[in-house]
């Protein structure tokens, strides 16, 4: 037990800095936003694509419709076909849902 407490305790303290630096960023100006052309839609780069586990990081922009700040984050797809859109480095656009007690991908495509 306790070694899996160590781990998410790791996991945490190494996520926390990179929500705090993205937030720092979109202050400054410099971060991913949300697009002016739809709500619902976030801007983000890549960060990794995991087919194996159906799952994408993605340092984003704020998530206005789930009130969510600029971070880097994993999130879950809702299909795994939007995992052959996309690879690391690319620049997108996308909708994610709160589903259950996670945070889905529902829809990606090139950012413009």
């Amino acid at each position: 037990m306790q070694p899996f407490l160590a781990a998410a305790l790791a996991g945490a303290l190494l996520v926390t800095p990179l929500a705090w630096a993205d937030k720092d960023q979109q202050k400054k100006g410099h971060g991913a936003g949300a697009s002016s052309q739809s709500a619902d839609m976030a801007e983000g780069e890549v960060r990794r694509v995991d087919k194996d586990a159906k799952k994408i990081t993605i340092k984003h922009g704020p998530l206005t419709k789930l009130d969510m700040p600029a971070m880097t984050m994993v999130f879950q797809v809702s299909d795994a076909a939007i995992l052959d859109q996309v690879k690391t480095g690319d620049k997108i656009r996308f909708e994610a849902e709160k589903i259950g007690g996670g945070y889905r991908v529902t829809k990606i495509e090139p950012a413009k």
